[in-house]
């Protein structure tokens, strides 16, 4: 059993406060003309958006920008989103007070929320002057995403899921996703429960990351009778190190992960609702799966049977009957 822990990023902009405040009025926008195209007896509102864009554009494209300048945009940005919140709330009181009021569609009632919250939490860093904030939005389209700090040299916080894999006899499973950071050392007993409920036993050994390797984990992994191939505790010897490290011994996973991320998508998930994303993730383990079984020779074997049979049955069916077929990757 070989455990692997890694982030899925998104296929999303590298989010700054001024850049989510611009998208943020722009939406905010586009809202109030949705109302105002629904409910023609409605006086549309001022929201000054020409001017809005152009001191927004007077920064973002300046190439030398101070933190007093970048301060003083984000207050303006907030101010015009404010003004343009404070309409929203008008128009749709004053829609709810007519006898047929017309109902905001399930996407542009996110789309409210989210800016509203956001809104709740640019305010709030920009007046204490501080940058950190408890579920943070990074994305007005995906705001289920969450930054995380991963302390890489290239990207110090990526935006995206984390999931944590299970190798198995060289079969990938999904043992965890999560769009919060969480510490994987403290569920590595569950995920050996896991391994028993799909196999109705537990691993003879188990190889994971270094995050895994806590005493606490060492000592129930002992109690179960499964051996941890790891770095032990303290200085160890040169013949110990050599007893518990071998070469190469987590290249399966490494290689699994490599393949998925430069051959299905893994590396940049183009997915935008949350459900999705899950199912883009889920979906590249089932196709590592499947190209895994379709390399076994007696599995290949069969599913050239089944293809044969296919072919032969086609004959008798209506050219309207659909024909499962299997190939082999």
């Amino acid at each position: 059993m070989k455990k692997h822990n890694g982030m899925r990023p998104q296929d999303i902009a590298y989010p700054t406060d001024l850049n989510l405040l611009n998208d943020a009025r722009e939406k905010s926008e586009w809202l109030i003309d949705q109302l105002y195209r629904k409910e023609a007896n409605l006086t549309k509102p001022r929201t000054y958006r020409k001017i809005a864009r152009k001191d927004f554009l007077k920064v973002a494209k300046n190439k030398n920008k101070s933190k007093k300048l970048i301060h003083r945009s984000i207050g303006e940005q907030l101010n015009y989103l404010k003004r343009n919140l404070g309409h929203l709330d008008k128009l749709i009181s004053e829609n709810l007070k007519r006898t047929n009021p017309v109902e905001l569609s399930k996407k542009e009632l996110k789309y409210l929320l989210v800016i509203n919250s956001l809104y709740k939490q640019q305010q709030q860093t920009h007046t204490t002057n501080t940058h950190t904030i408890q579920d943070r939005i990074v994305s007005i389209h995906q705001s289920h995403i969450r930054p995380i700090v991963r302390g890489k040299a290239n990207a110090k916080v990526e935006f995206g899921a984390k999931i944590e894999v299970t190798i198995a006899n060289g079969f990938s499973f999904l043992d965890d996703f999560s769009w919060d950071a969480f510490n994987e050392g403290t569920r590595l007993i569950t995920y050996v429960e896991n391994y028993k409920r799909r196999f109705s036993y537990y691993p003879q050994e188990v190889l994971a990351d270094r995050i895994f390797c806590n005493r606490e984990n060492r000592k129930k992994l002992k109690e179960l009778g499964i051996k941890l191939v790891a770095k032990p505790l303290g200085r160890p010897s040169k013949t110990t190190v050599k007893e518990y490290i071998r070469p190469g011994e987590r290249n399966p996973i490494e290689g699994v992960f490599g393949q998925a991320k430069v051959a299905y998508g893994l590396g940049r998930i183009k997915a935008r609702l949350n459900e999705t994303s899950k199912s883009w993730i889920a979906s590249i383990i089932l196709v590592l799966n499947l190209v895994k079984l379709a390399r076994l020779e007696n599995y290949g074997q069969i599913l050239k049977n089944i293809n044969h049979f296919a072919d032969s049955l086609k004959l008798k069916l209506n050219k309207n009957t659909p024909v499962l077929y299997f190939y082999k990757i």
